[in-house]
């Protein structure tokens, strides 16, 4: 099942206006009146909005009322009152795919669509840093989002790390917790990992043509059975779950915010602000300051994290000496 954000506008017109009418009961015929489509449109449209997981109370001679709305991350949910002026203003969901990171790298080429968002209800071949398998279940936020950036080649080392801010930031704002944020690009909580991010780019001419940054929200999902697939695999140091925190929200929002503090950052990139950045990214860091191992393509690496360069790098103090580690798996040591 796949939506986009220009498919299906009666149907979006059938749920705007229950949604904008939902303290009332509103009748087929009112409805075809008001929308002008056929009864028998509306009756289909409403059979379509209730399988997208919106409650669609229906009563003789009463008529239609919406009682809940989806927690699905439609493309009509994620646009609606969205304050970006390009990030997130397209999207496309699928209830299944193998990797929206896939997705996104086969439209990222059209510069129409430059922030374009693509959502999944889940993956089938999910991916993280190095080629790694991202377990997405139902129950997670998972999404891509195509960017065509004017900022320098030199600082898209700096995006992952700056994209995890955002996210976290989002968190602070929507959840009212402190999670912290582990080099490269991981948000934690009390240790465990809630989400990542991922960053392809496509370089031409020492300039950037594209670039898609892939998000994985462990949102609610079931961090046992997560774990139970993990486990053994490099790196692994826990799996954490938004909804262990009892807090009601929906997805969505936690979507929006992310998109609208994502949008900051991207003009904070374009303008080379990069140091406002790297300074709000540091006081979250769970990395600064600690004792690290680092495996990277020169070998391991072990020593004192003490700060991120402007590109991203992150230097170690190590025998009187400092490397600058641009990408590489890291372990917190005591």
């Amino acid at each position: 099942m796949i939506y986009n954000s220009f498919d299906n506008p009666g149907l979006v017109k059938v749920l705007t206006f229950l949604q904008t009418h939902n303290t009332e009961y509103l009748s087929g015929q009112d409805l075809s009146d008001v929308l002008r489509i056929s009864r028998v449109a509306v009756w289909k449209h409403i059979k379509k909005i209730q399988e997208l997981g919106y409650t669609v109370e229906s009563k003789q001679k009463l008529g239609y009322k919406l009682t809940q709305n989806s927690d699905a991350l439609l493309p009509w949910e994620i646009t609606s009152g969205l304050k970006t002026k390009k990030i997130g203003q397209q999207a496309v969901y699928f209830d299944s795919i193998d990797s929206t990171q896939n997705q996104a790298l086969k439209m990222a080429e059209d510069t129409e669509n430059n922030g374009t968002i693509i959502v999944a209800e889940k993956q089938t071949g999910g991916r993280g840093r190095s080629g790694r398998k991202w377990v997405s279940p139902k129950g997670g936020i998972w999404f891509s989002i195509i960017m065509h950036p004017r900022f320098d080649i030199g600082i898209t080392t700096l995006f992952p790390i700056a994209s995890a801010l955002a996210l976290s930031i989002s968190l602070e704002k929507i959840f009212k917790i402190s999670p912290e944020l582990k080099w490269p690009n991981d948000i934690t909580i009390k240790g465990k990992k809630l989400a990542g991010m991922l960053v392809d780019v496509s370089l031409e001419s020492n300039k950037i043509e594209n670039l898609v940054l892939g998000v994985g929200i462990n949102f609610d999902v079931d961090t046992k059975q997560i774990e139970k697939n993990l486990k053994g695999t490099p790196n692994f140091y826990g799996v954490a779950s938004l909804s262990d925190l009892k807090v009601k929200i929906r997805p969505v929002e936690l979507v929006q915010s992310f998109l609208v503090e994502l949008e900051k950052i991207y003009k904070l990139l374009d303008t080379k602000q990069t140091k406002k950045i790297i300074s709000e990214w540091t006081k979250r860091s769970s990395t600064i300051g600690k004792n690290v191992k680092l495996n990277t393509v020169e070998g391991e690496i072990k020593g004192k994290a003490i700060r991120i360069d402007e590109d991203g790098a992150l230097v170690v103090h190590h025998k009187k000496n400092t490397s600058r580690v641009i990408a590489g798996d890291i372990i917190h040591t005591k």
